[in-house]
């Protein structure tokens, strides 16, 4: 049995998106947070379709870390439905938890196999290359509050037996203030087609986040054989007096183009332009985020690619 975890750069079918909906957290911010939506999804609509979960109760609109994660097996696609507890317990998610099963039900992944998987994680919290590397962060992966039973060894096994891997390059540094997930890897550093890896660079020296981020790139120099694009800092984004994790690394790459979260910030140019580079032939295109940071996720965290070949 061969497996392998398609990279986000490889074609997709569609992208899943679950809308906001009265009665969730966004209440206070519903309005711009549907129009945030609406525009990701119109944007996306020009590459690709999107599935636009509306009827169905959720708890939340994580699409990242509650949709299907698909691999290959044995080149058919396969859908893995994870446990999903909330970030380690921090929120309600006993609607989340169902959703993808849910979806399957009503057939709208096709006839593409749907397998329950008995272990915690969360699709922003793994990159892949789709040749056998998975990027992630020991933070989340490791942490007692998603699968406190097992060992690293034990979650590496696992990881390596349902995703066909090869490498699981592990980062120990890098956290945004904000963030609930407890560093998903999609926040921080993200892997890109020719052993690229692009980066949040924090080059503030009086932020709160310099220190960590100058660890988390010197922890990536020593991965072999990358090339290492760093992602511009924003100004910082508040919420009141709370910090928002605004990170340029929470990108979605679809079909011929690679949507971009954008925050009002003179740094937005330079994180378009960065992003290009990883993705040459691309059409780089951004998008305003301002109220998707104010729940604590980005473009990304709302996403969830639907690989080719799943609904033919």
């Amino acid at each position: 049995m061969n497996r392998r975890l398609p990279a986000e750069w490889e074609p997709q079918d569609a992208v899943l998106l679950v809308q906001p909906q009265k009665g969730m957290d966004w209440d206070y911010c519903l309005e711009g947070a549907r129009a945030t939506f609406s525009n990701i999804r119109k944007t996306i609509e020009r590459f690709q379709p999107v599935i636009m979960v509306e009827d169905l109760k959720c708890n939340d609109t994580w699409a990242r870390d509650i949709g299907p994660i698909t691999i290959e097996e044995d080149g058919k696609p396969l859908l893995l439905d994870f446990q999903f507890n909330g970030w380690g317990g921090k929120f309600p998610h006993d609607l989340d938890n169902t959703l993808t099963k849910r979806l399957h039900n009503l057939g709208i992944f096709s006839k593409t196999e749907l397998r329950g998987i008995n272990l915690v994680l969360e699709g922003g919290s793994i990159e892949s290359d789709g040749e056998g590397t998975l990027l992630t962060t020991s933070t989340c992966l490791l942490n007692e509050n998603r699968n406190p039973n097992l060992s690293k060894e034990e979650i590496k096994a696992e990881l390596t037996a349902q995703f066909g891997l090869s490498n699981i390059l592990w980062l120990e540094n890098g956290h945004l203030a904000g963030d609930d997930t407890d560093a998903h890897i999609d926040t921080l550093a993200r892997l890109a087609p020719e052993k690229t890896i692009l980066y949040v660079s924090c080059t503030d020296q009086e932020d709160e986040h310099y220190e960590i981020f100058q660890a988390l790139e010197n922890e990536l120099k020593t991965f072999d054989g990358y090339r290492l694009l760093p992602l511009p800092w924003p100004s910082p984004k508040f919420d009141g007096k709370r910090r928002l994790p605004a990170t340029y690394a929470n990108y979605l790459v679809i079909n011929g183009a690679v949507l971009v979260p954008t925050y009002n910030d003179p740094a937005d140019v330079q994180a378009l332009e960065t992003i290009g580079k990883a993705f040459p032939g691309r059409e780089i295109i951004g998008i305003d985020c301002s109220t998707l940071i104010r729940q604590g996720g980005s473009l990304h965290c709302v996403t969830m690619q639907i690989p080719k070949g799943v609904m033919p």
